[in-house]
């Protein structure tokens, strides 16, 4: 009797392995996130974006700024929002309370869906050009989240470029740039008091750029690698993510904000760039995306933070094309923006196709393996190279 028992149970279980190798993940994972541009004058309606990314497992997609258009067009998707306000709504949102609270009133949704999460204040106001906006930050943060609902579950924190680390090589020494610490000490102390996320970008491929060589390409792009020990904490690592990752979680811990969650606001690798870009080509950008994905979807998590996937919003929906600066810029989008498919195949897709409609497949581009003009490879194995997106 307990082999007859045992038998159906046993072909579930070899039937639920058959199809989680077989088939595409069809349930969207709450820890797969997208940053949602919108420095293009060539990009699909709201409507359609979000019919786009409801075909996916992304679950939360983050906004620059925040058009209730947009956020009404995610309205029964089961997709979160990270709204954003812009670093120029800073000042007022600090001296006013209630110029924070119209804010609020204005891009809050009346429903409940979509749902909220958090409220991104500012993106990498520590390095703005404008200097005041830091001592503001503290001041903005805290009235917005004093003009939420009553009981709110909605974080409000504000993204911070991996620059804000002295050091990250190797990871367990990761510590913030003393020089900062008038603004970023009382910012810490505001996201452990509120239980809100300490937001950063983190971007291998720039520091790629910095030191094009196959082993670093490897160790970027999640591939097979030596491995790279850290005789600090006995932990060896593969991936520059984990590292850039690991190297923040240190410096926090260093500080005592042991509490404070990591979250990764951008990531991402570019499929075209100029001649002097190394790396960005539509194979590595393969590569680097669909490991990426892969390897939080393996619920690993970090060498120091194992067990559980970092929350990570990948960079970006579609290419921007009035974004300045170099090609590279304009070439970070995962969507095309009129097929509504795949620019190259990331895992992303609950049916296993490329989009909403069929569409050709991108040629592929050779990686250049060039350096980048004015820039010196760093020395050692980590980096802290990443860049800012306004």
């Amino acid at each position: 009797m307990a082999g007859r028992r045992q038998t159906p149970l046993l072909l579930l279980l070899l039937l639920g392995f058959w199809q989680l190798i077989h088939f595409p993940f069809a349930a969207p994972q709450s820890f797969i996130g997208i940053n949602y541009g919108d420095v293009a004058d060539n990009l699909p309606p709201p409507s359609s974006t979000a019919r786009l990314l409801k075909s996916t497992t992304i679950g939360k997609v983050r906004l620059y700024r925040t058009d209730p258009a947009v956020v009404s067009a995610f309205a029964g998707t089961g997709i979160s929002l990270l709204l954003g306000a812009a670093n120029g709504d800073i000042p007022s949102f600090a001296s006013s309370p209630s110029a924070a609270a119209a804010w609020v009133a204005a891009h809050l949704p009346s429903t409940s869906s979509p749902a909220i999460t958090g409220i991104s204040v500012g993106n990498e106001v520590l390095f703005s050009d404008d200097a005041s906006l830091a001592s503001q930050l503290v001041p903005a943060l805290q009235n917005i989240h004093d003009a939420l609902p009553p009981n709110s579950s909605i974080k409000v924190s504000t993204v911070n470029a991996m620059d804000v680390l002295a050091s990250s090589d190797p990871p367990s020494s990761g510590a913030f740039k003393p020089g900062l610490a008038t603004a970023l000490d009382p910012l810490l102390a505001f996201l452990s008091k509120t239980g809100s996320p300490f937001l950063v970008n983190p971007y291998p491929y720039f520091a790629y750029q910095s030191d094009p060589r196959p082993d670093t390409l490897a160790f970027c792009l999640f591939q097979p690698n030596a491995g790279r020990p850290d005789a600090g904490s006995g932990l060896t690592y593969t991936s520059m993510f984990d590292a850039q990752v690991d190297a923040v979680r240190a410096a926090l811990d260093a500080k005592g904000y042991k509490d404070v969650e990591v979250v990764v606001a951008e990531t991402g690798w570019p499929h075209a760039g100029g001649a002097d870009e190394a790396g960005a080509s539509v194979e590595n950008a393969r590569a680097f995306v669909g490991n990426l994905v892969s390897h939080l979807r393996s619920m690993v998590g970090t060498p120091r933070m194992p067990g559980k996937s970092v929350e990570t919003y990948l960079f970006a929906v579609y290419d921007e094309n009035l974004k300045p600066g170099k090609p590279s810029e304009q070439s970070f989008g995962l969507f095309q923006t009129t097929a509504l498919a795949e620019m190259y195949p990331t895992g992303l897709m609950r049916n296993g196709t490329a989009g909403l409609a069929p569409a050709p497949a991108p040629a592929l581009q050779p990686a250049s393996s060039a350096t980048v003009p004015g820039k010196q490879p760093q020395v050692g194995f980590f980096f802290t190279f990443d860049h800012a997106f306004f």
